[in-house]
């Protein structure tokens, strides 16, 4: 204790510890970058990026180019206007210098030269300088290149071997403090070229181990970027691939490439799944599904690694060029899944607002004054049939994944015009006013909805220095004013050519409010516990026992003749039944209202029990497995997949969680005679049932020409549906992936949506292909 305190009494100034210029970036990056590991180190780039971005905002530059070396390094090159080269006076450095080397120092903390910027904090390059074992900048000005270069954040110069492959390592004489700035002409230009090309060397010394630079997090912040700065175009080179193995790839001509492959990979995949099922029907004996299927799609992924290396030796392409010139929505089609309810929407304006800030004055001090700031406002939204929400939100092309001001302002003004406008079309919507309950919530207008929200200001004010959330308040009333006036004429449909679009948009939403509350009403029906719970129930399920949560299944059967054989061919303990009469509703064309009002689709959510859309908990469900047990024929092939649509727009975690299965019913019984009379062999298709009748004749086996065909499950007896269809020892089903409940719902999109010409299309398409013997008579 006494040694404790005679070190705190020798406490004084020569224990504080003064960090001047970058060090203290170095001394604590976390404040600047918020982590060393991969987000920091992708932090870097963005705000080089970035600076190089504000360019082309300013209106002076629309040519990018970001290459990755072979050696590690990273550069960023502009075709803008160059960082100024002259002397700034007051620190009697060149304003490479200046920019690369002092924090909080930049055009940006101005009022002229960048309106909006999303370098927003003036500390971008000098803290990448800091953190960098090497960076070089080079600046083309007044026909000249000039050139510095910086090792850990501190001027000089290096003496490359080679000074076509700079490296981090070569010697480097660095600039005495006070000595006249290091930088030099190295080259001439033509007199209108001008631009800044960076380029660095992250330095291990700072960043962990487990920092990777994320190739694929830069191509979607690049193509997000030329979605909102039009006309601008932005390359990224990849050194590390060969130039003789790939060429250029635009936006387009990727995407293309990218769906191509996905069609041959999943022709095949389908070929295997194909033989799979094959070999499992010819050895006579049903096998368990869930092997059968984990097994296929082991083999489909191996070879769609086969496929791509052999085709795709490369990741990406080693030239990607980015380049939008439709803004926000051309960014909101290109996030958009599912069908679209509406058309994409534009909401677009500007307002002015009064803001006090710190400016330097004559005397060179600080002193607060009233600036009059722009706001400008970009907006589109478009609503799908999807529940999924998508809000991509920036300040001045600065991705705010928090929010903030302008969002919340958005959000509020889209949920206040849409609660006035069904209260002024209740009885239209069949909205009940006098329930409390009947109010649409926030939730209910965000589902399905894509939207891209934008600003542009100066000197925006953010919740931390990652740029997280805007906090600029006076943004929330002018993006609130500017969605209220122009959004509100669109969904009241008072803006020409928007009424019957408002008139689709206004019913989702009203069919998600009542899906919500549905939902609720189902939660409050908790998992079966008595037989109070049970009676509340749809009459027509027959439930297992409780207790067994964790086998539980449930067949959902078509027609009531099948029913009853089910019944008696269940084991009651973990198998439940519903019955469903024929072909439930469409849900791919429905409504969400409509979807809950059809007794079919209701009585499936609510025995399931774990709700619908946004609202569906898996963790809820009141069985393990969902079995679709239809008959095998075109009809029963129908009815899966509506029941499959239903799930893939409703209840879509039980698809990707592996829970969705379609029973496989026999077409055939073939009994034995002879020395094995009373046996029975099944088959599952006409090609199937001639092999296997081939293969008896050659092994001599007897067997009764009266061969069975089933038309429905109502003709096979109580052992014979359980043997081949519902005894988990020798069933055999057929696992749902989310693949196939993708393709179904885009099949009714096409042969049973409202667009007559795509439909028409497929029909000509396909035509010659027709084969009348794969009509089930």
């Amino acid at each position: 204790m006494a040694k404790q305190e005679q070190t705190a009494s020798e406490y004084g100034a020569k224990d504080l510890a003064v960090l001047e210029g970058l060090d203290a970036v170095r001394k604590r990056p976390g404040m600047y970058i918020g982590t060393t590991d991969s987000q920091g180190l992708m932090h870097c780039l963005w705000e080089i990026i970035d600076n190089a971005v504000d360019e082309a905002l300013a209106g002076f530059c629309d040519a990018i180019t970001v290459t990755l070396h072979s050696d590690g390094s990273i550069s960023v090159a502009d075709n803008g206007r160059g960082i100024p080269v002259d002397i700034e006076p007051k620190t009697g450095l060149s304003g490479v210098e200046v920019v690369l080397t002092k924090l909080h120092a930049g055009a940006k903390f101005g009022n002229a030269s960048y309106n909006a910027s999303g370098g927003l904090h003036g500390v971008g390059s000098s803290v990448v300088n800091a953190l960098s074992s090497r960076l070089d900048v080079e600046v083309d000005r007044d026909g000249t290149t000039w050139r510095m270069e910086f090792r850990q954040g501190h001027p000089g110069v290096y003496k490359d071997a080679d000074p076509n492959k700079p490296n981090p390592g070569s010697p480097f004489t660095k600039t005495r403090k006070n000595k006249a700035t290091e930088l030099r002409k190295v080259a001439t230009v033509g007199k209108g070229v001008t631009g800044t090309r960076i380029r660095y060397w992250a330095d291990p010394e700072i960043f962990n181990d487990t920092a990777q630079f994320d190739y694929d997090k830069l191509i979607d912040r690049v193509r997000q970027t030329s979605f909102l700065v039009p006309g601008l175009a932005i390359t990224v080179i990849d050194e590390h691939i060969p130039e003789s193995t790939t060429g250029e790839n635009s936006e387009v001509v990727e995407d293309a490439t990218h769906v191509e492959n996905v069609v041959d990979q999943a022709s095949q995949i389908n070929d295997i799944e194909a033989s799979d099922e094959a070999q499992a029907t010819n050895s006579g004996n049903a096998t368990e599904p869930a092997h059968k299927d984990e097994l296929g799609t082991q083999q489909a992924d191996q070879l769609a690694q086969q496929q791509n290396a052999q085709h795709a030796p490369f990741a990406h392409p080693r030239v990607q060029q980015f380049m939008h010139t439709g803004g926000v929505v051309d960014f909101v089609d290109f996030l958009s899944t599912g069908e679209p309810v509406c058309d994409i929407w534009h909401i677009s304006g500007s307002d002015t607002y009064e803001e006090e800030t710190q400016a330097v004055g004559a005397d060179g001090d600080l002193h607060a004054q009233m600036v009059e700031r722009t706001c400008d406002v970009d907006i589109a939204l478009r609503w799908t049939n999807d529940y999924d929400t998508q809000i991509r939100s920036f300040v001045n092309v600065v991705e705010t994944p928090g929010g903030g001001m302008h969002v919340d302002g958005f959000l509020n003004a889209l949920t206040r015009q849409v609660r006035k406008t069904v209260e002024a079309n209740a009885r239209k919507l069949k909205v009940n006013l006098k329930d409390s309950a009947t109010k649409i919530e926030r939730d209910d207008v965000t589902t399905g909805l894509v939207a891209v929200v934008t600003v542009r200001i100066a000197e925006p004010q953010f919740q931390g220095q990652t740029k997280d959330v805007l906090g600029t308040a006076q943004v929330k009333p002018i993006v609130t004013k500017l969605t209220d006036d122009v959004f509100g004429q669109m969904i009241t449909g008072a803006k020409r050519g928007f009424k019957e679009q408002s008139g689709r948009v206004l019913e989702k939403i009203v069919g998600e409010m009542h899906a919500r509350i549905q939902a609720r009403k189902t939660k409050e029906v908790t998992r079966r516990k008595n037989a109070l719970e049970s009676a509340s129930m749809p009459a027509k399920l027959s439930d297992s026992m409780p207790g067994n949560d964790d086998i539980a299944e449930l067949f959902i059967v078509e027609g009531d003749s099948a029913l009853g054989t089910a019944k008696a061919a269940r084991n009651s303990a973990f198998q439940a039944l519903l019955p469903i009469r024929g072909k439930i509703l469409n849900v791919q064309k429905a409504s969400v209202s409509q979807m809950l009002a059809n007794k079919e689709c209701a009585a499936i959510i609510q025995v399931i029990g774990a709700g619908s859309g946004t609202t569906f908990d898996l963790e809820q469900a009141r069985y393990n497995k969902i079995i679709m047990m239809t008959d095998a024929d075109v009809d029963g092939a129908h009815i899966r997949i509506l029941l499959l649509t239903l799930f893939y727009r409703y209840m879509r975690p039980l698809i990707e969680a592996g829970r969705v299965y379609a029973a496989v019913p026999p077409l055939h019984r073939i009994a034995l005679a002879g020395s094995r009379k009373g046996e029975y062999i099944y088959t599952y298709s006409d090609d199937e049932l001639q092999r296997k009748t081939q293969q008896l004749i050659q092994d001599g086996i007897a067997f009764s020409d009266d061969i069975q065909r089933y038309k429905g499950l109502g003709e096979m007896d109580a052992d014979q549906l359980a043997d081949t269809t519902m005894d988990p020892r020798s069933r055999m089903l057929r696992r749902i992936r989310m693949e196939d409940a993708e393709h179904a719902a885009q099949m009714f999109s096409l042969l049973m949506g409202d667009e007559v010409p795509p439909r028409k299309q497929f029909i000509i398409d396909n035509a010659d292909d027709f084969d009348r013997s794969n009509i089930d008579a």
